[in-house]
């Protein structure tokens, strides 16, 4: 028996979730062992516990299987699976004590972005300890447009949320982290 080769990822997936619908379930391993990881990291932004962002991983594997006749291709199997551990975690959360930011007490600020650029090391970590501080959807929303560099159409499609008024969110956040790190800084300077 002659065994396929299929270099384009999405026609792999294709052909292996189709296998996988017709009795072979093994293959399914082969979506695990490809981006187990990259789920767990993506779960890590969001779960502050090392064993639930793992166990989230594993819950939207599980789901991504039993679900798997939905799939409709609209996205690569990645994100997919991505956007399922997202409402994973956020279940998770909601569980959880939330982690509030008051953001009524920060001082108002003019609407200037370039203080986010300036590229001073103590602003950028002003900004990190301010990104820790946000909620966690907020933080993920970050990290997946800024650190992975992820196509505004995979983070509306994870998200389940509009194109705009993702990227008014995107806006808004970066405002109130020029906020939240004004305020630090003001706090700096009183000490």
């Amino acid at each position: 028996m002659s065994k396929i080769v299929i270099d384009h990822n999405s026609d792999n997936e294709r052909l292996r979730i189709g296998w996988i619908l017709d009795g072979k379930r093994e293959e399914f391993a082969w979506f695990v062992n490809r981006y187990s990881q990259q789920v767990i990291d993506f779960t890590s932004r969001m779960l502050s516990n090392a064993e639930d962002a793992k166990e989230v991983a594993q819950d939207a594997f599980v789901k991504a299987f039993r679900s798997l006749d939905t799939f409709g291709f609209q996205s690569s199997f990645c994100t997919w699976v991505c956007r399922i551990a997202y409402r994973e975690s956020l279940n998770r959360l909601k569980r959880q004590q939330p982690h509030l930011v008051d953001i009524d007490n920060l001082p108002a600020i003019e609407d200037d972005d370039d203080e986010l650029s300036t590229g001073r090391e103590e602003r950028i970590v002003l900004m990190e300890e301010a990104i820790d501080d946000l909620p966690p959807d907020e933080r993920m929303l970050l990290h997946l447009y800024y650190y992975e560099n992820r196509p505004l159409r995979d983070i509306v499609y994870i998200m389940d949320a509009e194109p705009n008024a993702l990227a008014q969110r995107l806006h808004r956040i970066r405002k109130k982290l020029l906020r939240m790190i004004k305020q630090k800084e003001n706090e700096q300077t009183e000490r």
